[in-house]
């Protein structure tokens, strides 16, 4: 098995989590290709792609709320990302169900999108953000809500609370607010925003990701091909007439004697049979 078979493996068998990562890896490959400057050297989003903070720009691209959370702008934003969601998907998948993770994931990226784009004309800024950060911190953030108390493994530190890391990941973002990436910052934040909001309303009976499932099976089955459904036909089946057998008697031989012997004293009277004849008809009458 080659590595191209190796990995159409992984990700057939991985799960929804693997698939994410797959998903997240493979955009940014392709974005490598189509948006990176290597004059500049860095990559250059358009606006059809990257989430912008300008209304005249996300109002008529609304996919944007979505897309940025595939991009990344460099190696590292890659690959800390994908860390992080593999830990956080672990832990997610651990109490919830593989189409939970992809709402959470879904709905937490355009919960966040629509926070930044609020706070930044608040704010009088404008700016255009990418990355899966926000998406990821609503799927630590669901878990942490859910059983903050579950120790977790953390190399060259060891056993810690749930809660104890994500609360570290938080603070981090309140305290670099002001120091750069303020649009970055504010999508984490809200993205631990709606992960909490949806815990707690799944703990009232609401389950926000079923809108995903929804809307997703909705577009599966438009483009699924009709097909004709099974009709079953009941049919009376008639048994065979069965064909006339013939019956053939066969009298035995002590019948057949005895209706001789009958048909002589019928003709020729009693007088006419010899004694062994006699003899029979009396054995045979008792």
């Amino acid at each position: 098995m080659n590595i191209l078979d190796d990995l159409k493996m992984q990700y057939r068998l991985g799960g929804i989590a693997m698939k994410m990562i797959y998903w997240n890896v493979g955009c940014f490959l392709v974005s490598l290709i189509f948006f990176y400057q290597f004059s500049s050297g860095g990559f250059i989003f358009p606006n059809w792609i990257a989430l912008s903070s300008e209304p005249s720009v996300f109002v008529l691209k609304p996919w944007t709320f979505l897309t940025y959370a595939f991009l990344h702008d460099g190696p590292l934003h890659l690959i800390f990302n994908m860390i992080v969601l593999n830990f956080s998907s672990y832990l997610f998948l651990t109490f919830f169900s593989s189409k939970q993770y992809l709402g959470v994931y879904i709905l937490g990226a355009i919960f966040s999108g629509l926070i930044f784009a609020l706070c930044f004309n608040l704010m009088h800024y404008s700016g255009v953000i990418v990355g899966a950060s926000a998406a990821i911190m609503a799927i630590l953030m669901v878990a942490t809500t859910y059983n903050p108390l579950m120790d977790v493994r953390l190399l060259l530190i060891g056993n810690v609370k749930l809660w104890h890391v994500t609360a570290v990941i938080v603070v981090l973002d309140l305290m670099q607010f002001r120091l750069g990436n303020s649009g970055g910052h504010i999508s984490h934040l809200s993205g631990a925003l709606f992960g909490f909001i949806y815990v707690k309303l799944l703990q009232n009976g609401i389950d926000l990701s079923k809108i995903v499932t929804a809307v997703l099976d909705f577009f599966a089955n438009l483009f699924k091909k009709p097909t004709t459904p099974f009709k079953k036909v009941h049919k009376n089946y008639k048994k065979p007439a069965e064909k006339p057998i013939s019956k053939i008697v066969v009298k035995d031989k002590k019948q057949q004697q005895i209706d001789e012997i009958l048909d002589k004293i019928s003709q020729s009277g009693y007088d006419s049979l010899n004694q062994e004849e006699k003899e029979f008809l009396f054995q045979a009458g008792k």
